[in-house]
């Protein structure tokens, strides 16, 4: 029997983000999941190193990898559709569930319990919270990236993701953006 995850998963390319917003760059699913992921890492290790944590490292990286695969099947909806009203929200997050069951539905039988904590993530759990402060900080580095190409098209949701990603409360979070996000604006040779 054939499976149909894993060529679903490699659509993620396909959705495009920030789809209100002129891009200078376009920006997909599958390389935000990447750069996610990568800083979701980051905020791990600051979390058990600098924090006391103890925060399961290959969670955060797995909740991290299938963040946004409900999108192949909903695609992205933008923030400011998405949270217009409660009522939006509720329902967006319903077709994303209704999404996420599908995928299930396109694994083996004997992996679908492996994949359904990644698919429904326990978004009470400090994993999830580095994941999505991770995904906070993903798009406030896609804005400042923007504005470093002369794009002021991102700069006031720059400016609302840098305050929402401050009202987490994570010291983990503030670290890396003092620490790695002001290098996003700069050029190659200023990194060298």
């Amino acid at each position: 029997m054939q499976h149909h995850f894993y060529a679903y998963m490699a659509r993620m390319k396909l959705i495009k983000r920030w789809g209100l917003r002129h891009n200078t760059r376009e920006e997909n699913d599958q390389e935000h999941s990447l750069q996610v992921a990568m800083i979701a890492h980051a905020l791990a290790v600051y979390k058990n190193r600098r924090y006391g944590g103890n925060v399961d490292v290959e969670k955060v990286l797995l909740y991290a990898l299938y963040h946004e695969a409900a999108e192949v099947i909903t695609g992205d909806l933008a923030s400011p559709i998405k949270y217009f009203n409660p009522g939006i929200r509720d329902a967006y997050k319903a077709i994303e569930r209704m999404a996420s069951e599908k995928l299930l539905d396109y694994l083996p039988e004997d992996f679908q319990e492996d994949f359904r904590a990644l698919l429904f993530p326990d978004e009470e759990s400090c994993e999830w919270r580095i994941v999505k402060a991770a995904d906070r900080i993903s798009a406030y580095v896609k804005c400042l990236e923007e504005y470093g190409f002369g794009n002021r098209e991102f700069l006031t949701a720059q400016e609302n993701i840098r305050a929402s990603v401050s009202q987490m409360n994570m010291p983990e979070a503030e670290d890396f953006m003092r620490e790695f996000a002001p290098s996003f604006m700069l050029p190659l040779d200023a990194l060298n």
